[in-house]
């Protein structure tokens, strides 16, 4: 167990080679790197899974001995300045580490099947590899300076992992959104770095947290100031962890690949800005008002991310929306003290999420041969429903962490989000209402996201024709271009069939809502090469994923079922209070947060009413959304009010209301494009115009006037002598003349 401890340093750095080894190989020897690219899976899959077992015996020695090891090495060492870099193990870290070893790994596996039929398989693993290793260095740095390097970092690969279809103009944008509004936090960030630097001569976080608690104490120090850095510093954690008011790049960033999807918005990049808050704890503990600043923060966020998914059509969109949500609660928890359950929820819903996430990658699997590669379709939920009989496995999956996230027992989320709202009722009844609200439309939209996909009839038309022919047959990138070079015609025997051609609006079939699954006929399998196919086999659309998609989903259900039971203490249980695991690996400085066991009973009485709010929540989208009430073009809430009435129109107004600010994204993308994004353009333009008209214009009036002069000078010069010392006696005496009469002035 001590050479464990020995060499936890390097062990973020194990799999390090392999990123290093598949870049230098795409960069070098590019077609040999291609022709073996499917091995490539493997390794990083495996290099992974080595850290994943060093972490989980780092974590049972936590639980055993819960102390700190810190092992640093020296950067830069002055007289006035010394820099170390090292590595933090202690229970937040190897919490996390798992937590991200874990859910990695899935991604990873899944990854090999759904992308690979995308040219950029490689590069896509590179990037992931990266960024799982930079994931793992920051929840494993030792101060705060080498936290901002890792931060940059995994930055850096969201970037690249947004805009992995570069060649696309959304996702383009995407990323170019996410890196801006991140840049905002980052800078903030690092001011606070600085600022607590100035203040405390140290990056280290033990040093940090002393010196500033004593200044306090003592009186040594502006108040308002290390409020200033505190804020500044948890502006960083604003914008990764897509906290309002720096939440608008969230919902563009699902313009990536799914699985980038799942990793990014569930166990890593967005769970960063919680690990800071978490980290800096007993900073923030004894900093007056930043506690309450971070809760209403959290409030925010949780009641606006809500409401901004409950008209969303794009299924990554809402998960998206629903992603930011549960943030707010972790943050929220956090600022009310209630670390623990911070802790608790970030790892349920991290499981629970990624299910989610995962599970939406296999819808978009099975719809996108059917509408042709284009994200406006085949992640649009109007364009779906019925899958259940096409999908059965990923619909159960799904079906299971949509109930998780709803907080229905016995399911994970269940128990970490009750703590939470237990810890909000104690501190604020007003905040505890508003979260329970939250926690019902919570309910509202994830069940309507699973009624629209899901349920009731199949949504997509198809033309059919009856006759032999031939089918025009795309063999399209599902996540990339389609490659033209390969197109084929396949001869169809003579029965109906489907004409797979793409028209002007990059649609193969004109949209026509609540089909019959009739309309669910035979086409040929894309991405398989065509000569594969002697005896025209074909399949059914949509059809289930592959194996290696499924096997990582089927994992995280496990996750989803039981992971819940680490944060149970029940004192009539002693099971449950053998596996509290949170409780004994709270990090010394917050034992004092820790509550003892709780009665079983009287924790089923209070959790009662949010299982109630959950369950009314899911009725009312049973009501709305399940056929025949269901409505695919609004969110209208008035469907069983009658006509020509008071409360019909009352009704009418209120749906449209909610529907235009959900669909709207609370209009808070219009209000950044009117006041900064305009107002920006216009004295960028106006210093354009300042720098072109005055700066520039100096400038050349100048040149112009000593060109003039030269012009006119160049004519005086005729070439003779007798004309030089006429022109040189008339100034001598000009100049006498003046020297006469100022020096006579003088006396």
């Amino acid at each position: 167990m001590e050479h464990t401890y020995q060499y936890s340093g390097i062990i973020p750095f194990i799999a390090l080679f392999l990123p290093i080894l598949l870049g230098g190989g795409i960069l070098l020897f590019p077609q040999a790197t291609k022709k073996l690219r499917r091995l490539w899976s493997f390794p990083n899959v495996l290099g992974l899974s080595v850290l994943l077992s060093f972490f989980i015996s780092l974590l049972i020695q936590q639980i055993n001995n819960n102390f700190i090891n810190q092992y640093l090495y020296s950067w830069t060492i002055t007289n006035d300045f010394s820099l170390e870099f090292g590595f933090l193990i202690d229970s937040l870290s190897c919490i996390l580490s798992i937590l991200i070893s874990t859910v990695g790994i899935f991604v990873l596996f899944y990854s090999d099947n759904y992308m690979s039929h995308d040219q950029g398989y490689l590069r896509f693993f590179a990037y992931m590899s990266f960024f799982t290793i930079s994931m793992l260095g920051l929840v494993t740095s030792s101060n705060l300076i080498q936290i901002y390097v890792f931060w940059e970092l995994i930055g850096m690969c969201s970037y690249l992992l947004i805009g992995f279809w570069f060649t696309r103009p959304n996702a383009s944008n995407a990323c170019q959104k996410a890196f801006v509004t991140n840049r905002v936090g980052d800078f903030g960030l690092l001011l606070g770095i600085l600022g607590f630097y100035w203040l405390t001569g140290s990056f280290e976080f033990k040093d940090l947290f002393s010196i500033i608690n004593d200044l306090l104490y003592t009186n040594n120090v502006t108040v308002l100031f290390v409020f200033f850095c505190s804020f500044c510093i948890f502006s960083g954690a604003l914008a990764k962890s897509a906290q309002f008011p720096l939440h608008i790049w969230l919902p563009d960033a699902m313009e990536g690949p799914t699985p980038i999807s799942a990793l990014i918005h569930a166990a890593t990049l967005v769970a960063a800005g919680i690990f800071l808050v978490a980290r800096l704890f007993p900073l923030f503990l004894v900093i007056p008002y930043i506690m309450k600043f971070i809760a209403l923060i959290g409030l925010i966020t949780i009641l606006l991310g809500a409401t901004l998914a409950l008209a969303q059509t794009d299924i990554k969109r809402s998960l998206a929306y629903s992603t930011m949500s549960q943030l707010g609660y972790m943050m929220l928890a956090l600022g009310i003290g209630s670390y623990q359950a911070a802790l608790f929820h970030l790892i349920t819903h991290a499981y629970s999420k990624a299910l989610l996430f995962l599970g939406s990658g296999s819808i978009i699997h099975s719809m996108e041969t059917l509408v042709g590669y284009s994200p406006d379709k085949s992640q649009n939920m109007s364009l779906m429903g019925g899958l259940i009989k096409h999908i059965p496995i990923t619909r159960t999956t799904f079906l299971l962490g949509t109930l998780s996230l709803c907080g229905i027992p016995p399911l994970a989320c269940f128990w970490s989000k009750d703590t939470i709202l237990a810890a909000i009722w104690e501190y604020s009844p007003l905040f505890a209402i508003l979260a329970c609200f939250t926690a019902g439309l919570t309910a509202f939209y994830m069940v309507r996201l699973y009624l629209l996909t899901f349920e009731g009839h199949f949504n997509y038309n198809f033309q059919n024709y009856n006759g032999k022919t031939n089918t025009v047959f795309y063999s399209i990138s599902l996540w990339g271009k389609e490659n033209k070079s390969i197109l084929k015609k396949i001869s169809i025997l003579p029965f109906s069939f489907l004409i797979l051609k793409k028209n002007k609006e990059s649609s193969i079939f004109p949209i026509k809502t609540n089909q019959s699954d009739n309309n669910l006929k035979y086409c040929v399998r894309p991405f398989v090469n065509i000569n594969i196919f002697p005896s025209k086999t074909f399949f059914s659309y949509p059809h289930e994923s592959d194996n290696t998609m499924l096997f990582p989903m089927i994992f995280l259900v496990l996750f989803t079922l039981f992971i819940g039971v680490i944060g149970i203490s029940f004192n009539q249980f002693n099971i449950f209070s053998e596996l509290n695991i949170l409780s004994k690996l709270c990090i010394p400085s917050l034992n004092h947060l820790i509550k003892d066991s709780v009665d079983f009973f009287e924790f089923l009485i209070e959790s009662t009413f949010s299982v109630f709010i959950a369950f009314f929540g899911i009725l009312i989208a049973c009501f709305l959304y399940n056929p025949p009430y269901s409505s695919f073009q609004n969110f209208n809430l008035c469907n069983s009010f009658p006509k020509k009435t008071s409360t019909r129109y009352f009704s009418d107004k209120l749906g449209n209301s909610i529907y235009n600010w959900s669909f709207n994204r609370g209009y808070i993308d219009m209000l950044y494009n009117k006041l900064l994004y305009t107002n920006l353009k216009k004295l960028a333009e106006g210093i354009f115009s300042f720098d072109k008209r005055i700066i520039d214009g100096i400038i050349n009036e100048i040149g112009i006037i000593t060109l003039f002069l030269g012009e006119s000078v160049k004519y005086l010069g005729g070439g003779r002598i007798s004309s030089y010392l006429l022109f040189y006696t008339f100034f001598v005496c000009i100049f006498l003349i003046i020297f006469y009469y100022s020096f006579s002035l003088s006396f």
